[in-house]
């Protein structure tokens, strides 16, 4: 709380020192017609203004001054032309002796990996519609990539890249999908992002880069994935798909799920049902038709006895037996389900068998104490009954003797 208090006066100081004193900009263009009144309104959020910059900081001239000619001195550098932003920016985004002023932590090679990017390449050859700074970023109201209001934020990343390129008449010379937003959006990375709030899911610039960014290349989609996948990726590098792909020239990971619309994987991806993307490739008969077979058949196995496990569980539980130790063990069998699905990657039926067999034994130990838990409710269910029956048997006695001796005394 302390913290947060001290950060506000600190913005509301540099705000004073900024709007209190005078600003010839400021003064101006807060009697000019609401266009150009916006840039005065946006700033006061900016990060810029936060650090004690002003107008003059990125478009030059003398603010002191009152008269519009003298304002607009030598310096003045007014709104830059569009090919020429990302070097405006640059100016003080690439000099690490003045960034290290502000924040000795914001990288300085922005600029530099801009003009590696597909944007900055294209722009350099003359086309002014790709993306510059001000388009990811904005302008006036820049906040840093941290601020959940950020254009730069995790969340909000994936509209910013998609105002350009979500926009099939904005992208008709490039002859390249506009469906990825779209697409994106019905991902298990979206879902995690939006619903659970995961800033960790990835969004366009983790597969794709930021100020580097360009199309990955089919060599490079699987080091892009493995990056938080890499379980997953070491063990397809020693299945047998591995060398099959690259003579094939397939993408490892996309092959199979898919790029922007990566859907939550299920158990009926592997195997050779209507779902099966085995059989897109195999042939039934064939080798490979057959292993997925079999790695189906004994995880929908194992599976089945996991879920049975749960449920006889979950059945003690709510008779009021005490099952903690059988849960925290089933807990081990779970552990086991996902590293055995994680093993279809590596398609080692030898391997998947022996983590099934680890599981079956884990699982049968939670049955074999489930089914236990259930006897012992039972068998309390059982002895509540005679218990009940026997304290009635006495109140039926206690009460006939006491109208027996209630006739004698009579």
């Amino acid at each position: 709380m302390r913290r947060f208090a001290a950060l506000s006066f600190s913005i509301l100081a540099l705000a004073f020192l900024l709007y209190g004193q005078k600003n010839s900009c400021i003064e101006c263009h807060q009697g000019l017609e609401k266009e150009l009144q916006e840039p005065v309104k946006a700033v006061q959020a900016d990060v810029h203004v936060q650090f004690g910059l002003s107008c003059q900081d990125c478009h030059g001239g003398n603010a002191s001054q009152a008269d519009i000619e003298l304002a607009k001195d030598k310096t003045f550098r007014g709104v830059p032309k569009r090919d020429k932003i990302p070097e405006f920016c640059g100016s003080c985004h690439a000099d690490s002796q003045y960034i290290r002023k502000y924040n000795p932590r914001l990288r300085v090679d922005q600029l530099s990996l801009y003009w590696t990017s597909q944007h900055g390449r294209s722009l350099k050859k003359g086309d002014p519609k790709v993306a510059v700074c001000t388009d990811c970023h904005g302008y006036h109201g820049i906040r840093p990539a941290s601020h959940p209001k950020s254009m730069a934020f995790p969340w909000n990343i994936p509209q910013t890249c998609g105002r350009c390129h979500a926009d099939p008449e904005y992208m008709k010379p490039y002859k390249i999908p506009t469906n990825q937003l779209a697409e994106y959006k019905q991902s298990v990375h979206a879902r995690a992002l939006f619903e659970k709030k995961d800033l960790s899911a990835p969004v366009c610039n983790d597969c794709h880069g930021n100020h580097g960014a360009n199309p990955p290349e089919v060599a490079a989609v699987a080091f892009v994935c493995r990056q938080c996948h890499p379980v997953n990726g070491e063990l397809f590098s020693k299945s047998p798909h591995k060398k099959a792909f690259d003579a094939m020239g397939f993408t490892e990971c996309e092959a199979c799920h898919g790029n922007h619309k990566i859907l939550e994987p299920t158990d009926a991806l592997l195997g050779v049902g209507k779902d099966a993307i085995c059989v897109q490739c195999h042939d039934a008969g064939s080798k490979g038709y057959q292993v997925a077979s079999q790695m189906s058949q004994k995880l929908a196995g194992f599976l089945a006895g996991f879920q049975e496990a749960q449920a006889l569980l979950s059945r003690a539980e709510q008779q009021g037996v005490e099952v903690t130790d059988p849960k925290f063990r089933l807990q081990d069998a779970n552990t086991l389900l996902i590293h055995i699905r994680s093993l279809s990657h590596d398609l080692s039926l030898g391997e998947f068998e022996e983590k099934i067999s680890d599981g079956e034994k884990v699982v049968s130990e939670v049955q074999k104490a489930g089914i236990a838990a259930l006897k012992e409710a039972k068998f309390r269910r059982t002895s509540l009954v005679i218990v009940t029956l026997i304290l009635f048997l006495l109140a039926v006695a206690l009460f006939a003797k006491i109208r027996e001796m209630r006739r004698r005394s009579d």
